[in-house]
């Protein structure tokens, strides 16, 4: 079965998926790829007694629904199933206690991570902060900027699968005394090129910035308190710098821990990189994604969504992920063990913005955040229905003992967690749709992939729409290319501007209520970029995170166009560029 792929998706599966020979040519086509990845995860049936017969159809139908471009699984899954590795998580948090062992323990397992093709989550909280003693040596602490660069030299050092650069995300309590010097931490635009950074906002904090009230810090080596803060203070001091370069984000810590699903393992200190997966310290998860924009059904030229195709699609997707656990060979075996106890699985979804299309719904209209919200909510529920089928067909998560699922009258599941919101960047570009639950970044753009490599982009989809409307025309192209705004065209119909919003076309609560929708249907978070022009006032920033904690969101992050070097999507002639 061939599959229709973009040029730049090409580019990518070669430099990044596709099999090399030992001179580094590509030895696997695309469809090579898909088979050897169907194969490889149905073969993971026979550890449940399913004959060869009934594997064959599992793999023919994972192999059509990768092929269809209809659901992918997250970059490790495709890099490396059936090959050598054969490490096939996304996403890990490792523990970061206050010591030396501790620490570069840590390190050593993120270096063979991110040469997997995995990226790393730390909580840098329990390192007592700079200056504080060192009882066996009398000296000074140096704190956990200090040890976050260590983590940061490494992952240089080290890229993954040979390909792509280890990614890291580094958090730190708002209460930790060193936390001013976290917020501040890139100031230096060469400092931690390799991490992503969050806040972990605490309720006690908010209910201090509500009330105009100082909170206070705790030495997480005697759990003592080590002073105060203004939290009206800090947070300012959070909203300027997420301003200036979209760093830190914050992450709702109180609100992630009241949706653990196994408590009695422990409270969660952090996400993986970008934040759509909050993780137990050795925790793994594999994530994959559903394409919407594959979900739409004619009937009498009126377009609806076909949940008949969508629902046996999640199921498949389910099951993919949980035999995904059974496959993959994990770097230590702490991570095993967890990833296995817990069996946490992450699908989401890719190409919101090409399904509101498709419906001729606005992407901040009511209808169209109404419409995400049932979508998800579709999922969420068909997800859980099949992991329960699993766990009656295989047994339930090995740690459900003490979790949320440990209660009379509830039905068994297979997997602690079922759906995720990831960003989805490399795999949309494969499935040839808009990215995660985003909206169109603009129908004309360049993006910056692959560590140099630029591709030009033009939404298929508007294209397509002007043919049909009669008003393509070369400088219309011309004109979306360079990143004209199409509103300024008399040439284009109001209906079709109505329809295709871009990201600066939404405003600031558009973004951050369309995150509530999908969070208010997803057992983990969501990954979603709250987009600001580069004119916007620092208030957009503070309006934001309120928003976000008032409607229970688990976390946000900001990003003001224009504000970071080697930007990843860009484009020309836009106020909002």
């Amino acid at each position: 079965m061939p599959v229709t792929l973009s040029k730049g998706a090409i580019a990518i599966l070669e430099r990044r998926y596709l099999k090399k020979d030992p001179s580094g040519n590509v030895v696997e086509s695309p469809e090579q790829m898909f088979f050897r990845v169907a194969s490889n995860i149905a073969a993971a049936e026979s550890l449940y007694g399913v004959g060869q017969d009934a594997r064959k159809r599992l793999e023919d139908e994972f192999f059509r629904a990768m092929t269809g471009l209809e659901f992918l699984p997250n970059s490790p899954t495709l890099m490396n199933a059936g090959r050598r590795l054969q490490q096939l998580a996304a996403c890990f948090v490792l523990p970061v206690e206050d010591s030396l062992d501790s620490i570069f323990e840590a390190v050593k397992k993120t270096a063979v991570i991110h040469q997997s093709g995995g990226g790393t989550g730390f909580s840098f909280s329990r390192i007592r902060p700079a200056n504080d003693i060192v009882g066996s040596t009398g000296g000074s602490a140096s704190g956990p900027l200090s040890f976050m660069r260590v983590f940061n030299a490494a992952t240089e050092a080290i890229r993954q699968g040979g390909a792509r650069r280890g990614a890291n995300m580094g958090v730190l309590r708002v209460d930790h005394p060193d936390i001013e010097a976290f917020i501040k931490a890139k100031d230096d635009p060469t400092e931690f090129l390799n991490f992503n950074l969050s806040v972990a906002l605490t309720d006690a904090f908010m209910d201090a910035l509500g009330s105009g009230k100082d909170y206070d810090l705790v030495n997480p080596r005697t759990n003592k308190m080590a002073g105060s803060r203004s939290a009206r203070q800090v947070f300012n001091l959070i909203v300027e710098y997420a301003w200036r370069n979209g760093e830190p984000g914050v992450l709702f810590i109180d609100a992630v821990n009241r949706a653990n699903p196994t408590p009695r393992l422990g409270a969660i200190e952090a996400t993986n990189p970008c934040g759509e997966q909050p993780l137990l310290g050795y925790e793994a998860c594999s994530l994959g994604s559903i394409n919407l924009g594959k979900f739409l059904k004619r009937n009498n030229g009126a377009a609806s969504v076909d949940y008949d195709k969508l629902g046996h699609t999640v199921r498949l997707g389910v099951r993919f992920l949980d035999n995904v656990i059974d496959a993959c060979r994990y770097p230590a075996e702490e991570i095993r063990a967890m990833a296995t106890g817990n069996r946490k699985i992450g699908l989401g979804v890719m190409g919101l913005a090409d399904m509101l299309c498709g419906l001729n719904l606005p992407y901040e209209s009511e209808d169209g955040v109404s419409l995400a919200g049932a979508v998800m909510g579709f999922i969420n529920k068909t997800a859980w229905d099949e992991s329960k089928r699993l766990a009656a067909e295989r047994g339930p998560f090995l740690n459900i003992k003490g979790s949320i699922f440990d209660r009379a009258g509830v039905l068994p599941v297979r997997n602690a967690t079922t759906t995720t919101i990831a960003p989805t960047g490399t795999l949309s570009i494969l499935a040839g749709c808009s990215s995660g639950i985003e909206p169109f970044y603009a129908l004309g753009y360049t993006r910056l992939a692959l560590e140099g490599i630029k591709m030009h982009e033009v939404n298929a989809l508007f294209m397509e729409r002007a043919k049909e409307g009669g008003f393509l025309s070369p400088d219309l192209v011309h004109f979306v290319m360079e990143g004209g705004d199409i509103k300024k065209r008399d040439d284009v119909p109001l209906e079709v501007k109505r329809v295709f919003q871009t990201a600066s076309d939404v405003s600031p609560e558009g973004h951050v209520r369309m995150q509530a929708a999908f969070q208010g249907h997803t057992d983990n978070a969501v990954s979603k970029t709250i987009n600001l022009p580069h004119s916007c006032a620092r208030e957009a920033v503070e309006k934001a995170y309120m928003l976000a904690y008032g409607l229970g969101l688990k976390g946000v992050t900001v990003y003001r166009a224009g504000t970071r070097r080697g930007q990843v999507l860009s484009c020309e002639g836009s106020l909002y560029c």
